[in-house]
């Protein structure tokens, strides 16, 4: 992959999943139901106006009889979706790199930036932090100094990846490192980075709340009262 991950990666298995997805979808559009969600969405991309289950349904059919992809074909899955413009494409390419993500090694790591730093908004970029990003670190380490990289970005989408990427750890979970990210980015002014960090540490209280409620009443002159308030809520 180049160093933007956005190369033209050639894949008939791409070649035949976006021929069928690009003809089953538009058949399913509601003009009415997607400029709703559109709406809802703050304009991010026009959609569709496919419902989820529907949706997915129509993946299903997309994708039978195709084989299992190598990463070439997850990665210009992925890419070729992203260059169009509704969501529900992207929604498409989320959920089949959720699938797949067994199937990426570390040199996929560009493509996924790619992605989550491209027409960001958090109903992509959660699911690539957790079922993408956080996958592929778990299964090579060494890709943890990238998140550390990551976590100092001035893209929040990125940041908020790096924060994120342990949500389903659970054990595994590096808590030096989650809350070091965590107080690196307590003083940031946009709400999606001091929820994200209030996530995160509520999602990692269900592991080990006493390691949670301990950094939280340590840092609390650092954290914002929303990141305060997510990370207690269950405690």
């Amino acid at each position: 992959m180049g160093a933007e991950g956005r190369e033209i990666i050639e894949s008939d298995v791409a070649g035949t999943v976006l021929r069928r997805l690009t003809s089953a979808y538009p058949r399913a559009a509601d003009p009415v139901r997607a400029a709703e969600a559109a709406a809802y969405m703050k304009g991010i991309a026009p959609f569709l106006g496919i419902r989820t289950a529907e949706r997915r349904g129509l993946s299903r059919r997309v994708l039978a009889g195709t084989p299992r992809p190598a990463e070439a074909d997850c990665a210009a899955i992925a890419l070729r979706c992203w260059e169009l413009p509704e969501r529900e494409y992207h929604y498409f390419a989320v959920d089949y790199l959720r699938r797949h993500a067994v199937r990426c090694s570390s040199g996929f790591l560009p493509v996924a930036r790619h992605l989550v730093a491209t027409k960001s908004w958090w109903d992509t970029v959660d699911a690539l932090a957790a079922h993408v990003v956080g996958p592929l670190v778990a299964a090579d380490p060494k890709l943890t100094s990238a998140m550390d990289e990551w976590i100092a970005d001035d893209d929040l989408w990125i940041a908020r990846t790096a924060l994120l990427h342990q949500l389903r750890f659970k054990g595994a979970t590096d808590a030096d490192r989650l809350f070091s990210y965590c107080l690196r980015r307590a003083g940031h002014p946009d709400f999606f980075i001091r929820k994200a960090i209030g996530w995160a540490l509520r999602e990692y209280a269900k592991t080990d709340p006493e390691a949670v409620r301990s950094f939280v009443e340590s840092a609390r002159d650092r954290l914002a009262p929303l990141s305060v308030r997510e990370a207690l809520k269950n405690l």
